[in-house]
């Protein structure tokens, strides 16, 4: 039995699709077997051999011992057309098979050791637990943890997510992606930013709250450089492109310093810090600020300060310049009071002594004389 033209289109395919042509063959002359087997009156045991440069297909029967060795073997060949169908069949099966498998092969292969990268997918399905992206040449999966609180996508949107994991699954490469990670906002800063690609400027560390609020701090490693300018852009026009992607999320871009103080006050911002009292033992910063701008400071929920103290790696502690005022005020009032309270205690033992004492001396009693002196 031949299989000329089945030979051309394996050899067509495996070019096409990056099969090879070997495991083809292998996996068709399997299902051959499987096919033979089918056949009536065919041996129990039986192998297939397919000539890659002729395509003749030979069968041997088998015969196996207790052991599972051959001891017998002959050629055993189906005639006609039905077996030829169940070979036609079976190579579509085989060929179907070993396309997908190829495809899951080659996906993986793309991705693999690509954590951590940008990829553009639009949204092609999005339920309650996860949305799938389409890639062009593979999906990946944005689970609900991962998506951005309160963020809505729907079929057709074009979103960048980060890729966290990438694994060898059954059905194929699963490609997890996030868009609440804080690198999401690095990578996208990356994009715009072209001094953070070539090493001029560096970004130390990234505090994220996803749909709220970034604090980016940054560094230049070129004095002429302003990091914050290079990563704002002119009239922000650079941090506005990751904003638009992260769907308006606040992003505050803060230069590092060495100074922790200094960095925690405009940390802090927009609000503006007027001391700040930093316990490098405790890794606690106190921070004054005046009264108006305590809310600013602190910012919904706590939100700012809470950022600050995840960029700066301190406690963050705030309070307004007058809660100390108030303090003073307050102690003050207390020591006068007491000294108030004291003069009057003194001033009352007097009048009481007075009171017992005698008015004058006429008042003062005659002494009796004892019965002796009389």
């Amino acid at each position: 039995m031949k299989l000329d033209t089945m030979m051309e289109a394996i050899e067509v395919l495996a070019r096409e699709r990056g099969v090879g042509v070997d495991a083809i063959l292998d996996a068709f002359a399997n299902a051959l077997v499987a096919a033979y087997k089918r056949s009536p009156g065919a041996a129990e045991e039986a192998r297939v051999t397919i000539d890659p440069d002729s395509g003749e297909v030979v069968v041997y029967a088998q015969d196996l011992d207790e052991d599972g060795n051959v001891i017998k073997e002959w050629e055993d060949t189906p005639e006609g057309e039905a077996f030829g169908r169940i070979a036609a069949q079976s190579f579509k099966q085989v060929m179907q098979h070993k396309l997908r498998e190829a495809k899951r092969e080659r996906v993986f292969e793309m991705y693999e050791g690509r954590e951590g990268d940008l990829i553009t997918g639009i949204v092609q399905q999005v339920d309650y637990r996860s949305v799938i992206l389409d890639l062009g040449d593979a999906e990946a999966i944005l689970p609900g943890s991962e998506r951005i609180p309160f963020e809505r996508l729907e079929r057709g949107n074009r979103v960048k997510a980060l890729i966290l994991e990438v694994k060898n699954e059954a059905k194929g490469a699963q490609i997890v992606v996030s868009r609440s990670h804080p690198d999401l906002v690095r990578r996208l800063l990356e994009l715009e930013v072209p001094e953070l690609t070539d090493g001029t400027v560096e970004i130390v560390n990234i505090a994220r709250e996803p749909g709220h609020r970034t604090k980016i701090a940054v560094i230049s490693h070129d004095p002429n450089v302003d990091p914050k300018g290079a990563c704002v852009g002119a009239r922000g026009s650079r941090v506005r492109q990751v904003v638009n992607e992260l769907r308006g999320e606040k992003v505050d871009v803060v230069q590092w310093r060495d100074d922790i103080g200094q960095f925690i006050a405009e940390a802090l911002g927009p609000a503006k810090v007027k001391e700040v009292h930093i316990d490098e033992e405790e890794k606690t910063a106190d921070v004054v600020v005046s009264e108006h701008q305590l809310s600013l400071a602190i910012g919904k929920e706590g939100q700012n300060a809470r950022l600050a103290a995840r960029l700066s790696g301190y406690k963050v502690d705030i309070r307004s310049d007058s809660e100390g005022v108030v303090e003073e005020e307050a102690a003050t009032e207390q020591v006068e009071v007491t000294a108030e309270d004291v003069a009057t205690e003194d001033v009352d033992g007097d009048v009481g002594e007075a009171t017992d004492a005698p008015d004058n001396e006429d008042d003062v009693p005659t002494p009796v004389a004892d019965d002796e002196s009389e």
